[in-house]
């Protein structure tokens, strides 16, 4: 970052190639060694996509997640998907450590900001997820998965969507729980929990509890579809693209880069090759384990 120019190819090798503790690291000595931010001058140096990739790529995990929250809150229109995302795909340790870092970066809580953002049925749903604390063990209870799948059908089937225990199972129950109840439901009705919920509806409260079903039922399928409605279509939602590629490369983007790959019949990677120019598409290649 010397002198005239950047050298974005050295900037996408180093962080590119290093996990968050290490990026980390880097960050403090630099700041050690020339008495400046290297998020700051990051952003000073990159521009586009590609600076947006590289700024959400060095951030500490909480705090990237804390700053995707806030963007899209400060949004106007009625999507909430990083809200959901981060409330639904994360254990309850990661969930806590961005809202602290939401409360250190913004000076307000999460669950604050998100109730004031929405309004109804979905200000009860999103903020009893996001304020959640949920046990992480994988321990079940059948008999009570039985219960709570024939009270979601009753609501479902009675079109009562917002219904308390519709929201109460969702928010407080296990990730392994609400997975036996997801399984029951299906034994019982012969068909999937996602199937019987509205689809195109233009309704935001059950878009989202659409959405967060989906992500507690299973995340990278829920991922995968993301990644393919980005990259579908005419043009592409750089956006979702960079937002799933950074934050589950130390997940299980593996596993999410397979199933897109049986599911579409060609390689992520050569997607996003297509898709995508220049510097931005050599940070996401990089992030998908390719050299460029």
């Amino acid at each position: 970052m010397i002198g005239w120019g950047t050298d974005e190819k050295a900037i996408i090798a180093v962080l590119g190639h290093r996990n968050a503790a290490q990026r980390r690291q880097i960050r403090h000595v630099y700041e050690e060694i020339y008495q400046e931010d290297l998020i700051k001058r990051l952003e000073s140096e990159l521009s586009g996509h590609f600076e947006k990739a590289v700024y959400r790529w060095i951030l500490d995990p909480p705090d990237r997640d804390a700053v995707l929250a806030n963007v899209e809150l400060k949004k106007s229109g009625n999507k909430h998907h990083v809200i959901v995302e981060i409330s639904c795909t994360k254990n309850p340790e990661e969930l806590l450590a961005i809202r602290r870092a939401y409360h250190a970066r913004y000076k307000r809580s999460l669950e604050e900001e998100v109730a004031y953002h929405t309004k109804g049925d979905t200000r009860r749903l999103l903020v009893a997820l996001v304020s959640a604390f949920r046990y992480y063990g994988e321990e079940i209870n059948t008999t009570l998965a039985k219960s709570e799948a024939k009270k979601l059908h009753e609501a479902i089937k009675d079109k009562k969507f917002g219904n308390e225990d519709v929201i109460r199972i969702l928010s407080t129950r296990s990730i392994a729980q609400i997975q036996a109840t997801f399984n029951c439901y299906r034994e019982q009705e012969g068909t999937s929990i996602t199937k019987n919920l509205p689809k195109d509806s233009s309704d935001e409260y059950i878009a989202m509890l659409r959405m967060a079903v989906r992500c507690l039922k299973d995340p990278k399928k829920y991922f995968e579809k993301v990644l393919r409605r980005s990259i579908e279509g005419i043009g592409t939602d750089e956006d979702a693209l960079t937002r799933v590629i950074v934050t589950r490369a130390e997940k299980d983007l593996k596993e999410i880069k397979e199933l897109y790959h049986k599911r579409n019949n060609v390689p992520l990677d050569k997607a996003v090759d297509k898709e995508t120019s220049g510097d931005y598409k050599d940070m996401l290649l990089t992030l998908l384990g390719n050299e460029v």
